[in-house]
């Protein structure tokens, strides 16, 4: 599940271009139905990836493209998406990402190949984040500043949440009933009223700035993230000492050199480097990334396992997957509590190892699994330990920052674990690819997902070590570092 960052809506923003107000629970709706339709995109294709290999001819390792499509995309130019949003009108940019998003849904739902499939979702993830940020500007904007705005945001959150939670549920259904391609096809009708509605009754508002855009500093970070995780997928077939993986490699990492350098001398940059001085938002962004790669693979290889080695059909690996959903949901929910008795750093770490030992046990699956021991119960712990460790992290990286880099440095998190994320699956997918090709059929896939478990457990160790180790524990550290 993905929770988009919330962003920073000074009360120096003016608006412009008003026309009568839309009543505000019909702005609500519309806004909602936006971002509940990015974050569905990102969990939504996992119940179908079995579906989509089959009809289009996919590789074990071209699935994963798939998912990172959108996901490095999504993360790569969520920042840039969250500031055209304020200088080119939030109405604006909304319009444009939601036809964007909408569009490219369309031509995925009939893609013939697999190029085509992957080439929409890459544009999906540009839609969705030039969408999702400006959602959420749009409430803050439409509604005054106290219970109504703190209601609205409330609301916001909420929707985000159902969208990842009820994602695997809504897959099944439609590649079950309908066909794989629906899950990409249902968001055009959707998105089609939501544009409707938009234009007719939504109100533009824009920043008074004069900052620019770092459009090239979104494309370095997106395309270096691309040829790295794409160099790591190419190891599996050709070798770590195989040009076909060296060159990517290498690229991806000299791009990504040059996103440094050029973020060090723009003048507004999409990733402010100096915010990196600070102990807790350096060692906050690292702990995510770190525990994104282990994390976000889970529903990847667990709707695999369901369906290739269970043999469950596309509805029932959704409906397996509720518990999880809402383990997650719960684990964010009660996260903020626990905050008020304990500190954020132990109950990052606590989180974590609760989702550690979730994966370990997950690695243990074999060919002859069942429900209650081998998906339940280590999947409510990955779920929860998940949710419990997103939240504190987030605090611990916001609360070191200066008031007016809150939005940012939020931005910034929630990059960092979505980039994690993107890599992490680019690894673990290798790493079950090169084990299932040691063996044959049922026994040898379950070998092969269990093995990234167990990786993904020891990346996960990596992150829990880290958070002891540079995590400030106390607020005065924080406010000090």
């Amino acid at each position: 599940m993905v929770r988009m960052p919330p962003i920073a809506t000074p009360a120096t923003l003016s608006t412009t271009e008003r026309r009568t107000a839309a009543p505000p629970w019909l702005v609500m709706l519309l806004v909602c139905a936006g971002q509940f339709l990015v974050i569905l995109d990102v969990s939504v294709v996992n119940v179908a990836l079995p579906a989509m290999r089959t009809g289009l001819g996919l590789s074990e390792l071209g699935l994963q493209w798939i998912v990172n499509a959108y996901v490095i995309t999504f993360a790569g130019f969520m920042l840039l998406g969250g500031r055209a949003a304020d200088l080119f009108g939030r109405k604006r940019i909304f319009v444009l990402g939601l036809a964007l998003f909408t569009v490219a849904s369309l031509a995925g739902g009939l893609a013939q190949e697999p190029w085509q499939l992957i080439a929409a979702r890459t544009i999906q993830g540009v839609g969705a984040a030039v969408l999702s940020p400006a959602t959420l500007t749009i409430l803050t904007t439409s509604f005054p500043a106290g219970p109504a705005r703190t209601k609205a945001i409330a609301t916001w959150t909420a929707v985000g949440a159902g969208g990842g939670a009820v994602g695997g549920l809504v897959g099944g259904v439609l590649t079950e009933y309908l066909s794989w391609r629906w899950v990409l096809l249902i968001n055009v009708p959707v998105g089609a009223l939501v544009l409707i509605g938009a234009v007719l009754w939504l109100t533009e508002s824009r920043q008074d700035t004069g900052r620019r855009l770092d459009v090239p500093g979104a494309l370095l970070v997106t395309g270096g993230l691309g040829l790295v995780a794409y160099g790591i997928v190419q190891t599996e077939t050709d070798g770590w000492t195989s040009a076909a993986a060296l060159v990517p490699l290498a690229a991806g990492l000299v791009v990504l050199a040059a996103f440094l350098a050029v973020e060090a001398r723009a003048k507004a940059p999409l990733m402010p480097l100096g915010l990196f001085r600070l102990r807790s938002v350096s060692s906050a962004n690292a702990a995510m990334m770190l525990a994104g790669a282990a994390m976000f693979s889970m529903w990847y290889f667990l709707s695999l396992y369901a369906q290739n080695v269970l043999a469950y059909t596309p509805l029932e690996a959704g409906l397996s997957f509720i518990p999880h959903s809402l383990s997650i949901v719960l684990g964010s929910k009660i996260a903020p509590r626990l905050m008020n008795r304990m500190d954020a750093k132990s109950l990052a770490v606590g989180g974590a190892v609760i989702s550690a030992c979730g994966m370990v046990w997950q690695g243990t699956m074999d060919a002859d699994g069942t429900y209650l021991g081998t998906i339940l119960g280590p999947g409510i712990l990955m779920a929860l330990g998940a949710g419990l460790t997103a939240t504190p992290v987030a605090s611990i990286a916001t609360s070191g920052a200066d008031p007016a880099d809150q939005g940012l440095v939020s931005g910034l998190i929630n990059t960092s674990r979505q980039m994690g994320g993107a890599l992490g699956l680019s690894v673990l997918s290798t790493v079950a690819a090169s084990r299932i090709a040691g063996g044959h059929g049922r026994a040898a896939l379950a070998d092969g997902y269990g093995l990234a478990f167990h990786v993904g457990s020891v990346v996960l160790l990596g992150s829990i070590l880290l958070m002891i180790l540079a995590l400030p524990r106390r607020q005065a550290d924080v406010a000090q570092n």
